[in-house]
């Protein structure tokens, strides 16, 4: 009999064999008092369609038991009363012509108090996007598992370096200390291939954190040890596709569970046609259908079945991890109406939490559109509160390299005119902002490692509207060519190893070089925490001129306003112009370097540089 996947919840479950063969249930275990009273399992054993399902718990009821195509499956609709059913174990009995054949014993748990109510990432938040296979390898004995193909193989810059969710843990105080308040790591599910899984795109059981990585239970540990620290997780999830070596994939539920093709078809990775009014359907069947690699089938968001058991894998992670945000990979992708419900179906049960998906789009029209309670012509509603600011990324990428004057729209003025846009975002300030991440091109390679750039980038990336995320590295000068491929911009971060030459996770292992990286974006990123008036203060902005980009967030408490002076040479800043946002302050405060100034008539400004100004 296949092994079960859930090893943390060995001792809730129980199956007595007789002649029917359960393999799997999933979800492995529920919770009493949900606010859906539904659930469907999924019942997975050789020839289980020939049985006939009854349960007997108070408050729990079988609404419905489906058989599919494939009679090694049943989907059996439940309801679980929120007022009668108590935290329990009951039995699922199998039988046949009256004669019991199985029995499955199934755990329902009691809700951690608050769980409802929890509050999401947000505004006032920092998120710090790591890859746990390149950030620290916490438990070396875990690097390679007897059930996983691929082994761990340093040297090769696609191969897994064996990373942990133990070195996430241990290094928790350094991430802290950092200034960020959430954590966002890439996939942590298994996956399970012959090679290239250190990525963690390609998952193989959407109920396993893969061993290579740890077990379920020390996932949950590493959320609880993050909150007791004031740490958020944010937990990666995927829906458009699966891995290809899923286990279902040896013995598909139906046909449909996966988008299928005469042979491989890849997408066309057009994702406007989502919503294109003219688009033909072949091209809009290609975005949606066509599988994004070979080893990633596509998942058929349109199978009911499919997606209520993808809709509950997300509630089942959130409850059983307590986790604080998920972050949905390639949006596009997938069929807008069924990420709409999946949306709403997590913020029914938990209102204040918080998802972002990966808009990876290039105009602000088209990630607007993906906004919660955005105004289109489809009238379309995501119900996603967070999109992905490529745009701003766009921005970011060259805007400190080049030189923006008059009528031109480079330089400061590509910040200016993301910013202008704004009026198409629903909630402009639940945007995900950022530099770079484990897609791009590295950020301190593309700024050529000239720290003053860096200073301008993370300063208006940590004072503007929207959530800021930083990349794992950035914050220490790592560099990385994304041309050379993907393993070059997702280096070992240095010292997360054993016998490292350097290790940048304490002060005195980091070079000179890396500590005036570190130092600089820790004051940065610390200062923000306390700072309500960056978390949710107005925005007022200046039209750059001479390239110098002038704004102010303000509230009724407090007045900031910050300065990028994106030339090569020392400039002469008039204040006169922006006497709406200065006021009746006579001084500011850098709160880098503590320089007061005062703002009546000028202010002399270093070259390529930021100020950070508290008014007084």
């Amino acid at each position: 009999m296949y092994k079960s996947i859930f090893v943390v919840c060995l001792l809730a479950i129980s199956t007595t064999i007789l002649n029917a063969q359960i393999e799997r249930v999933e979800p492995a275990f529920w919770w009493v008092g949900m606010k859906n009273p539904k659930l469907q399992l999924l019942i997975h054993g050789k020839d289980i369609s020939k049985n006939q399902v009854s349960i007997s718990y108070p408050g729990v009821k079988i609404i419905k038991v489906n058989k599919v195509e494939n009679p090694n499956y049943l989907f059996v609709d439940l309801t679980i009363d929120s007022k009668t059913a108590k935290a329990g174990k009951l039995n699922i009995s199998l039988k046949q012509n009256g004669r019991t054949e199985a029995t499955y014993t199934y755990e329902l748990k009691k809700r951690k108090a608050g769980s409802a109510n929890r509050q999401g990432f947000t505004s006032s938040d920092v998120v710090y996007l790591l890859m746990p296979d390149r950030f620290a390898n916490g438990d070396p004995t875990n690097d390679n598992v007897a059930s996983q193909p691929e082994k761990a193989n340093r040297t090769i810059d696609y191969g897994r370096h064996g990373g942990d969710i133990k070195g996430i843990e241990d290094h928790l105080d350094y991430i802290k200390q950092l200034g960020a308040t959430a954590i966002w790591s890439t996939p942590l599910l298994e996956n399970n291939y012959t090679q290239y899984t250190y990525h963690g795109y390609a998952i193989s059981d959407f109920y396993k954190i893969d061993p290579r990585y740890g077990s379920n239970d020390d996932f949950a540990k590493l959320v609880a040890a993050g909150h007791q620290k004031g740490l958020k997780t944010i937990m990666d999830m995927v829906s458009n596709h699966g891995g290809i070596g899923a286990w279902w994939m040896k013995d598909l539920p139906m046909t449909d569970w996966i988008h299928q093709w005469p042979t491989f078809t890849r997408s066309n990775h057009k994702a406007i046609t989502t919503k294109d009014i003219h688009t033909a359907q072949c091209d809009l069947k290609l975005d949606q259908e066509g599988w994004f690699d070979t080893t990633m089938p596509d998942m058929n968001q349109n199978n009911p079945y499919f997606w209520t058991y993808y809709i509950q894998n997300n509630i089942w992670w959130i409850e059983f991890a307590d986790l604080d945000g998920i972050r949905m990979d390639t949006y596009p992708y997938n069929d807008r109406n069924a990420m709409a419900k999946w949306a709403k179906a997590i913020l029914e049960e938990y209102p204040h939490f918080n998802l972002v998906g990966e808009t990876w789009q290039h105009s602000s029209e088209d990630i607007a559109f993906w906004q919660k309670d955005a105004v289109n012509s489809l009238h379309y509603n995501s119900y996603l509160p967070t999109p992905m600011d490529f745009v701003m990324n766009d921005a970011l990428s060259t805007c400190f390299n080049e030189q923006g004057n008059g009528w031109n729209e480079q330089g400061m003025n590509k910040l200016y005119n993301t910013i202008a846009k704004d009026y198409l975002f629903a909630n402009p300030n639940n945007l995900f902002i950022f530099a770079e991440n484990h897609d791009t091109q590295r950020y301190n390679n593309t700024l050529k490692g000239d720290l003053d750039k860096y200073k301008m980038a993370m300063s208006f990336l940590m004072t503007t509207r929207g959530i800021p995320q930083i990349y794992y590295g950035t914050e220490i000068g790592m560099t990385g060519d994304k041309n050379k491929g993907d393993g070059d911009i997702r280096r070992d971060f240095p010292g997360g190893w054993a016998g490292d030459s350097i290790n940048a996770f304490i002060p005195q292992g980091r070079t000179q070089f890396q500590k005036s990286y570190y130092d600089f974006t820790s004051k940065l990123l610390n200062w923000r925490k306390s700072k309500e008036v960056i978390h949710t203060g107005k925005l007022l902005h200046y039209v750059p001129e001479n390239d110098i980009y002038v704004y102010f967030r303000y509230n009724d408490k407090e007045t900031i306003m910050v300065i990028l002076n994106n030339n090569d040479n020392e400039q002469n800043l008039k204040t006169d112009r922006f006497v709406e946002g200065i006021k009746s302050h006579q001084e500011g405060t850098d709160v880098i370097t503590g320089t007061k100034y005062l703002l009546a008539n000028t202010i002399t400004l270093p070259k390529k540089s930021a100020l950070i100004l508290e008014l007084k």
